[in-house]
Order: C-alpha cells, then sequence, then structure tokens
C-alpha cells in the first residue's frame, strides 16, 4: 500500500472518530447538524475511480449508520455524493484542467472552485438524508430549514478545517 493510500486509510478513522465522538451530539438551534464525514469524500483526490469512490461512501455512511443507528440512511447518501461527484467535477473543470495528483482542495483550486464545487454536493447529501428520514414532504418547510442549516454548518467547519490545517494536509 502506497503511502498515500495508508493516509487515506487513517483519514477514514478521524473522519469518523470525529463525526461520532465529537460533531453527533453538537445541534445548533435543533436544527443545524454537522456532518464533517462527507468532507472525506469530497476531499479525495480528483483521478479517483467513481467505482472505488462509491464503495469508500458506502463503508463511510455504513459506519456512520451504525453508531447513529439510522438504518442506511448515511450510506446511501454518501454513495449517491460519491457517483455524482465525479460527473460534477467534469462539468466544473477550469480551463487548464486539474493538476495531476491534486486532490479537491482549497489550497489546491481556490475557495471560489471549492464552494462551487462542494455546495450542491453537500447539499444533495442533506436533501437526501433529511428528506428521507422525514418520511416525506409533510414537513416540508421543517425540513428545509434543518437542510440549509446543517449545510451551512457543515460547509463552514469544513473550509474552516481545511484553513487550519496546514498545507498538503488534511483533517
Amino acid at each position: 500500500m502506497s503511502r498515500s493510500g495508508i493516509v487515506q486509510f487513517i483519514l477514514f478513522f478521524v473522519y469518523v472518530l470525529l463525526q461520532v465522538l465529537l460533531l453527533r451530539n453538537l445541534v445548533l438551534f435543533n436544527s443545524a447538524f454537522c456532518f464533517l464525514y462527507i468532507a472525506f469524500i469530497l476531499l479525495l483526490p480528483i483521478e479517483w475511480n467513481s467505482l472505488v469512490l462509491m464503495v469508500i461512501g458506502f463503508f463511510l455512511g455504513f459506519t456512520i449508520d451504525i453508531f447513529y443507528d439510522s438504518m442506511g440512511l448515511h450510506a446511501m447518501a454518501t454513495v449517491l455524493v460519491a457517483y455524482l461527484r465525479n460527473y460534477w467535477m467534469a462539468t466544473i473543470t477550469p480551463q487548464g484542467g486539474y493538476d495531476s495528483g491534486s486532490s479537491a482542495t482549497i489550497a489546491s483550486n481556490g475557495l471560489q472552485w471549492f464552494i462551487v464545487y462542494s455546495l450542491p454536493l453537500v447539499f444533495l447529501h442533506h436533501l437526501i438524508l433529511f428528506f428521507v428520514e422525514a418520511s416525506g414532504f409533510a414537513l416540508f418547510w421543517y425540513t428545509m430549514l434543518k437542510i440549509v442549516a446543517s449545510l451551512l454548518f457543515t460547509m463552514t467547519i469544513i473550509i474552516l478545517l481545511q484553513y487550519l490545517s496546514p498545507q498538503g494536509r488534511r483533517l
């Protein structure tokens, strides 16, 4: 296993532990939840295959489901994000293309690109997660409030952690 693979393996457990031990009980105003674990999929190297991303997304979401007792909700939402990640990334490719071996981080591509890249994917993750959890559209506006508040909370933490972590490393 290469050095990069070992780092990704360790980061997988770091994200899971952060989500389960710290962020599981952190809820703002009873409507904003932070799902930092989705950043693991978003920040993986750009050239990774969609099938590999989906397998990793399934294991990541399933691990979170075990601790949240949510019966596959996180796995489903994470696999969907992992599936759409490369398609969305191809849609927003910069004029010069992506550098070989680079990751989808603020340090590699800039804040504006990162927000355009990650915001729709995190929104989709939260949309699927909260509407399936609500079992329909009966509580539409409350569910939308949870989605938007959680989106802002999650994106703020993801961006903040990228600025706080050393260049080239991810937390």
